[in-house]
């Protein structure tokens, strides 16, 4: 199966409509950018010229929302040939998508639903990204979910992600700020969780920031992307390098966007961790 072209291990930012003249501009070429592909499946116009000016200047990542990889329905043919299109059209270093489902008897739920964590499962995730990465011609990522009540499975998350990874051939996208939500929500051990997967499935890493549930408050983490990164996060963030090592990381956000100049300094302090994470050369004697 081809592989794509490999992100740089900096730090990279979601790119949003906001700033596009910005980043396309942004000084140096320490940073990529990743998009969900869902927002450029159009036959032409603005938004699509956009992205062809990024691909010609900066690497690029598709991170997909859409295509319910743990579902039961059978893919969306239109959505996986519009994919496919975009990736042989902009050649992203880097394609994921969720481990979760979205879609139940041809309706669609606006939503990353966590998927139960059995053998049956994982038998079922394996075939569905053979079939999906065969489908799109390319080696994805899978991202853990958000966890927003506590339920109890025969495996462990990292466990059970890591074994599907393993078996079909894809690679690991850790997203810390969902393991720490997971943490407060349903009480799992995130540093723990970070320690049980494998360093050499993990690809990427997502930070982003959370909101409190409107009702329960500060017991509910909400997975909004719409707040600056919190210092767990952030510890977290380095827990995970220290153990992985630097790997492409990435800075999302998708709502209440802040000023370019804003969003690039939360990127400078991820780069600076990425920049701390790295092996330090040993002094000969």
């Amino acid at each position: 199966m081809p592989q794509a072209l490999k992100l740089p291990s900096v730090a990279g930012v979601s790119l949003k409509p906001e700033y596009y003249s910005e980043a396309l501009n942004h000084a140096g070429t320490d940073i990529w950018y990743e998009v969900h592909p869902e927002n450029y499946m159009v036959d032409g116009g603005p938004r699509l010229a956009w992205l062809s000016a990024f691909s010609d200047n900066y690497p690029l990542s598709f991170h997909g929302v859409g295509a319910s990889l743990g579902g039961l329905d059978p893919f969306n043919t239109q959505h996986l040939q519009s994919l496919k299109h975009l990736i042989d059209r902009f050649q992203p270093c880097q394609v994921s998508e969720h481990a979760t489902w979205s879609s139940f008897e041809g309706q669609y739920f606006a939503d990353l639903l966590p998927l139960p964590r059995t053998k049956a499962v994982q038998d079922h995730m394996v075939n569905r990204i053979d079939e999906f990465q065969n489908a799109i011609g390319q080696r994805i990522l899978i991202e853990n979910p958000t966890n927003y009540m506590n339920t109890q499975f025969d495996l462990d998350e990292p466990d059970f992600l890591a074994e599907i990874a393993a078996r079909a051939g894809c690679g690991l996208l850790l997203d810390v700020n969902n393991v720490f939500i997971s943490s407060v929500n349903v009480g799992i051990d995130a540093q723990a969780y970070v320690h049980a997967l494998p360093p050499h499935l993990v690809g990427e890493i997502h930070i982003a920031g959370f909101d409190p549930d409107p009702i329960h408050g500060e017991a509910l983490l909400i997975d909004t992307h719409s707040s600056p990164v919190s210092e767990p996060v952030w510890d977290l963030l380095a827990t995970a390098l220290a153990h992985i090592g630097p790997i492409p990381v990435l800075l999302e956000r998708d709502g209440n966007i802040p000023q370019f100049a804003d969003l690039m300094k939360e990127h400078s302090r991820a780069q600076n961790a990425l920049n701390f994470s790295q092996p330090r050369s040993k002094k000969a004697g």
